[in-house]
């Protein structure tokens, strides 16, 4: 009898101390994700914003560039057709980058030659070097969808729908204000000058990016949720090899 309770107060203690690494574990798991704090993605949407103005500063601008550069005013909109053809290319070539290289490097990167581009913009001697500055600032302009997937991945799974919301309404902001400040900007100062601000603006927000982003990634940690993953790619619900109950995973109790 005493053998039998030895046995089950034994069989006790393991099952706690099993639990106890198990908990502490998902801690651990829980906070090698550091959480996003309100004034980063506050940053993050600001970039976004910045960096999606910069394809729309010019529509408002057109005709002052054709008559400066002699562009007539029927091809004038190439201006803008190129700018989204170097926007498409970044979402080929650039965006997935992301995958595979540091983002911290990726998006301090991308800020930077961003304001390369703007300035290229700003002093264009020719029309030849507004066309290839304009193209260079569409591509770069992927920045945002590559902040947005950062800002997911930085950000813990409770407050992750938060942060993104957060992040992404700085774009459409972006998309908004952009031909308001860039019409007063020119009248102002001259279409020029719009150029010239946001690439100092451009130049602070890449240099804020750089002290708050984190140096090192850890890409173990999923941010997927992990009710969608199966292990060894089977299906909880029926056991073979699939998926087949991945989109009604989530509205099961």
């Amino acid at each position: 009898m005493r053998t039998e309770n030895e046995a089950l107060v034994d069989g006790t203690e393991s099952s706690r101390s099993s639990g106890t690494a198990s908990s502490g574990a998902t801690a651990n798991a829980a906070d090698s994700a550091a959480p996003l704090s309100d004034a980063v993605a506050l940053l993050f949407a600001v970039a976004c914003g910045l960096a999606v103005a910069n394809v729309y500063y010019a529509q408002p601008l057109l005709d002052t560039m054709a008559d400066e550069f002699g562009i007539s005013h029927a091809a004038v909109g190439l201006i803008i057709t190129i700018t989204q053809i170097g926007y498409g290319f970044g979402l080929l070539l650039v965006v997935p980058l992301g995958d595979i290289l540091n983002r911290r490097r990726l998006v301090i990167g991308q800020s930077l030659l961003s304001v390369l581009a703007l300035l290229t913009v700003a002093a264009a001697p020719s029309y030849l070097v507004l066309f290839v500055g304009m193209t260079a600032i569409g591509l770069l302009a992927v920045v945002t969808q590559v902040l947005v997937a950062y800002a997911a991945a930085l950000a813990p799974a409770a407050e992750r729908g938060r942060v993104v919301g957060v992040v992404t309404s700085g774009i459409i902001i972006g998309i908004l204000l952009a031909r308001t400040i860039s019409g007063t900007l020119s009248d102002l100062f001259g279409w020029r000058s719009v150029y010239v601000v946001s690439a100092a603006a451009t130049l602070v927000i890449a240099v804020l990016l750089a002290n708050v982003l984190p140096r090192r990634e850890d890409r173990s940690v999923s941010t997927t949720d992990p009710a969608m993953t199966y292990p060894s790619g089977r299906c909880s619900c029926c056991s073979s090899r699939s998926r087949c109950c991945a989109f009604a995973r989530p509205w099961r109790c």
